[in-house]
């Protein structure tokens, strides 16, 4: 069974407002395994919502629209439904006396306006709201059920989970999604398509969405069955040769960011780890310290920006700097040997480059990223050339980081 959502109103068109909801109610329906096909978002234009809606109704045996149900003009949800379905708005007192009590128990008084709140389109069930003053309505067309929602994420997710769930669960067929979610680091997108394509594109079922970042890459493989048994063997079934075609370039198989899963070998070993940056002026250290408990592991850092500071903080020798320039495979190392003599840590992992957007060096191209990591087994580094813009860059090299030290952890070249 399929779902679509649309979200409605002219500020979630803005670049201030993300819709929310919809993730919320993604999730909800999947587990329910109906598939959100289409999500949307429509200003407020009421032939235009209409016109969706009916689109929608067509294809899909479930439409849930969320917002626009407030008592303002600019409120247009309840007419364009009622429009695209030829189905008159009926005015229903007992929702006005009730929206007056609320007002005066608040001891307020109840605008004019807020009576548009007390239109139901006809043949709907009223959901009530327990947070609010918006009902939400249900009603079914054509073997389709639409839902109306309002916007205020904390009033959709109690209506939804109190009058909602309930009703879909006794008419959506027994169906269960269940989704493999790989994250590869050290890999370009084609050439990771490449290697698994022959894999996937031989099943419909589950469908795989690849999604490429600065450095990281997901891979979503997503099983719809009649049981959970049967979605999880079809994912082993697809699942399994792609993860032995990626190898250890596979650094998660739950969702966890890099810097979590390399957090987690941290913490096993008992071990620390402490970070000396340049070019990337503190990125790789508000890495390890977005998550939450990283102290037990991340001893510190320095942003050595210029050579003075390299040579001040870290113990960069002159002669280093001059010989080989600041980017260069001998400062990189150099910075890591200092940051861990420095921290005493287990580890240290150093940065530095030519983000862009000039080198500032005719030896030195663009995006030029040196990662350096010391341990008790010595130095080593990685140079890498990256495309596009600085920040792109910085992020590509603080991933290459994270990767580096994950890789040298768990002894993988």
């Amino acid at each position: 069974m399929n779902a679509e959502i649309i979200a409605i109103g002219s500020e979630m068109l803005s670049g201030e407002r993300v819709d929310t909801n919809s993730l919320y109610l993604t999730r909800e329906l999947n587990k329910l395994g109906v598939e959100v096909v289409t999500k949307c978002v429509i200003g407020d234009d009421r032939d235009r919502l209409s016109a969706q809606v009916r689109q929608s109704m067509g294809r899909s045996a479930i439409l849930i629209l969320s917002g626009g149900l407030g008592p303002t003009e600019d409120d247009v949800t309840r007419d364009a439904v009622a429009q695209a379905l030829d189905r008159k708005l009926i005015f229903d007192t007992g929702i006005a006396d009730w929206l007056a009590q609320r007002f005066a128990a608040a001891k307020r008084k109840m605008a004019e306006v807020n009576k548009r709140q007390a239109y139901v389109i006809q043949g709907a069930d009223v959901l009530s709201n327990d947070r609010g003053t918006a009902p939400g309505q249900w009603l079914e067309e054509s073997g389709a059920v639409a839902i109306l929602l309002p916007g205020p994420p904390h009033e959709l997710k109690s209506m939804f989970e109190r009058h909602c769930l309930p009703r879909l669960a006794r008419i959506v067929p027994k169906q269960a999604i269940r989704t493999l979610f790989l994250r590869v680091a050290g890999m370009g997108e084609s050439d990771l398509d490449q290697l698994i394509a022959p894999v996937y594109k031989k099943y419909e079922n589950p469908v795989t969405t690849i999604l490429a970042a600065a450095g990281d890459i997901q891979i979503h493989l997503r099983a719809r069955c009649s049981t959970e048994a049967e979605a999880e063997a079809l994912l082993a079934e697809v699942g399994g040769p792609v993860e032995l075609l990626l190898g250890d370039r596979i650094y998660s198989r739950n969702g966890d960011p890099l810097e979590v899963v390399v957090g987690e070998l941290l913490r096993a070993m008992h071990a620390t780890v402490s970070v000396a940056e340049s070019a990337t002026g503190g990125m790789l250290g508000e890495r390890f310290t977005s998550v939450p408990g990283s102290s037990e592991y991340f001893t510190g850092g320095f942003i050595t920006y210029n050579n003075a500071m390299k040579m001040e903080l870290l113990g960069v020798s002159p002669e280093t700097l001059a010989e080989h320039g600041a980017v260069s495979k001998e400062t990189a190392e150099a910075m890591a040997l200092g940051a861990r003599r420095r921290t005493n840590s287990t580890y240290a992992l150093s940065i530095t480059g030519a983000a862009g957007p000039e080198s500032g060096d005719e030896k030195v191209p663009k995006g030029t990223m040196y990662v350096g990591v010391a341990d008790a087994a010595g130095t080593t580094s990685l140079r890498r050339q990256f495309l596009g813009d600085r920040q792109r860059v910085r992020t590509f090299a603080v991933q290459m980081a994270l990767d580096l030290l994950r890789r040298r952890i768990t002894g993988r070249p």
